[in-house]
């Protein structure tokens, strides 16, 4: 990686190398277009108007948020398209909400009940735009979705309550693993799913036009056909985990966290002023400790706590000295982003601008 952390930084801080970014940004628009997907990133990686921009200006056709939190923050700087690729479910707040972005964007809404369905079409009944809606389908994560064969109850019942259905998405969250082939299988489990689930939507006359799907880990993997449409987010910066599970290289890694050695209690041992309250606590079986030291690789982050983090090294290795900056890549860059006011953008030792965290805390 090139980040080199600028002497005197107010630290903890997050970091981003532009070069790295702009890298990652345009090989994945360059990827999708060759192969004939539509790319719709999904912002909450980021939650960052600039790299947002950097997005649409290279090529992808709208956002992906989680919530309508992050869709009011993109649609205030601008942004007119957008795709909350949630189940949503509405209450007397979000409806409020949900209808004025209604007729301010070009929006899309996930649903994946019949409930859901129901309570969407008669919280936007009467918008001035035609709100549009994707069912959503398990692909194997076996997180939110319904299976390709209930698919086409919900869409019925959605249509039926004046939306737009134009298709369903996925999230194959089960393409993290430790090796190529878990992408692989999930990529292909997300083809066959979305897939059926799509055609089970046409059956009943549904005039299915997008089949969205698509996460970094699974990135390369795709085969044009049924999915038409893909929504990776992590790509733009990468993280401990893309690295780990190998769906990145230590090159590609476009943010790290910025920190200061406090306490150096023993050789083999020291401690950084950054925490829970700033990488996040994300910890799983891909990754060995809370983030991954790209100038001390072979270190373990071993401890974590709100403002702490220790790190221990093999016998052997020679440790950074008391007051020095070292820097730490997350295991999951979407946390420590929410967590941020802002992003420090670094180029040749130097803070050339600060991008704000347009969504930060955006998460209702």
């Amino acid at each position: 990686m090139s980040i080199s952390l600028p002497d005197g930084l107010a630290t903890p801080a997050l970091v981003v190398d532009p070069m790295v970014l702009d890298s990652n940004i345009s090989r994945m628009a360059e990827a999708s277009q060759s192969q004939g997907f539509v790319l719709r990133p999904h912002a909450k990686s980021h939650k960052c108007a600039q790299i947002a921009d950097r997005q649409l200006r290279a090529g992808a056709h709208g956002l992906s948020v989680a919530t309508i939190g992050e869709a009011e923050a993109f649609a205030r700087v601008g942004i007119d398209d957008l795709f909350i690729a949630y189940p949503v479910w509405l209450d007397a707040d979000k409806t409020q909400r949900l209808r004025r972005l209604a007729d301010d964007v070009s929006l899309r809404v996930g649903v994946e009940s019949v409930e859901g369905a129901r309570r969407l079409g008669e919280a936007l009944r009467g918008s001035a735009r035609r709100v549009q809606v994707l069912v959503e389908v398990d692909s194997g994560s076996h997180r939110t979705g319904v299976q390709p064969s209930a698919a086409g109850e919900v869409g019925k019942v959605a249509a039926d309550a004046g939306l737009d259905v134009v298709g369903v998405f996925t999230f194959p969250g089960h393409g993290y693993g430790h090796d190529a082939q878990a992408r692989e299988r999930a990529a292909r489990d997300e083809e066959r799913t979305l897939g059926d689930a799509a055609q089970v939507l046409r059956d009943l006359g549904l005039d299915v036009r997008v089949v969205s799907g698509g996460s970094t880990p699974t990135v390369g993997k795709w085969q044009p056909g049924a999915v038409n449409e893909l929504r990776p987010g992590v790509y733009v910066f990468n993280d401990a985990t893309q690295l780990a599970i190998g769906s990145c290289a230590v090159e590609d890694l476009a943010l790290v966290a910025a920190a200061t050695v406090i306490s150096v209690p023993a050789p083999d041992r020291f401690v950084l002023d950054v925490g829970s309250k700033v990488l996040g606590s994300d910890r799983s079986s891909w990754v060995t400790g809370h983030g991954y030291l790209p100038q001390f690789p072979q270190g373990t982050v071993t401890g974590l706590w709100e403002h702490h983090a220790v790190v221990r090294l093999p016998d052997g290795v020679r440790g950074p000295r008391l007051g020095s900056m070292v820097a730490v890549v997350p295991n999951h860059i979407c946390t420590p982003v929410n967590l941020a006011d802002e992003l420090l953008v670094v180029q040749d030792r130097e803070v050339v601008d600060r991008w704000p965290v347009t969504a930060r805390g955006a998460n209702t």
